[in-house]
């Protein structure tokens, strides 16, 4: 973009109170959003198995607290994926806001590290129909293989695929997996 082209979009975030360098979120829109969640500066503080473990289980018992289903998640060591259901994204911007400070205390109790900066907001996406749905459960199940940490997604503790795997099989996973392909699916949201 030109200079001027960079300003008048600024204007225009300014115009709608949107952020002026974020994605706005929009409320009152009842559905289902891929809600990302990224560690400040993209670090890996949820390093160690205990970590992610006490992460996975904080955030998942928030979501369930507040009434947010969850049908798919996983979670690596600096930034995690869920597929929550929602009548109103301020009831997961509020739930993340508890959880993102609890956990972000804890951590750096435990990790030494007083008033470190462990949250870089987050984004959401509406999932826009039953493909759009498919094809985010495999994004989010894929995350561990495309960040290396497994070769297979089930090879990952932290990750929902378990879930589907023991609700439905191995080869109903891989008919899903086919059908809703993740190619170049949320290339660069996360990297």
């Amino acid at each position: 973009m030109t200079p001027a082209e960079r300003q008048e979009i600024l204007r225009q975030r300014w115009a709608r109170d949107w952020p002026l360098h974020a994605p706005p979120h929009f409320r009152g829109v009842a559905g289902e959003y891929l809600i990302t969640a990224a560690c400040y500066e993209h670090r890996h503080i949820f390093d160690r198995p205990e970590a992610l473990s006490y992460l996975t289980n904080e955030v998942l018992n928030a979501f369930h607290a507040a009434g947010l289903p969850c049908s798919a998640w996983v979670f690596l060591p600096n930034h995690y994926h869920a597929l929550l259901g929602a009548s109103d994204l301020s009831i997961v911007s509020e739930t993340l806001r508890i959880v993102h400070s609890g956990v972000a205390a804890a951590m750096n109790f435990q990790q030494g590290q007083k008033g470190r900066r462990v949250w870089y907001r987050y984004s959401d996406r509406l999932i826009r129909n039953e493909r759009h749905h498919w094809a985010s459960v495999n994004y989010v199940h894929y995350n561990p293989v495309k960040h290396g940490y497994a070769k297979k997604a089930t090879n990952w503790p932290w990750v929902s695929a378990h879930e589907y795997l023991e609700a439905h099989g191995r080869e109903w996973l891989a008919q899903i997996w086919r059908a809703y392909s993740v190619k170049d699916y949320g290339k660069v949201w996360d990297d």
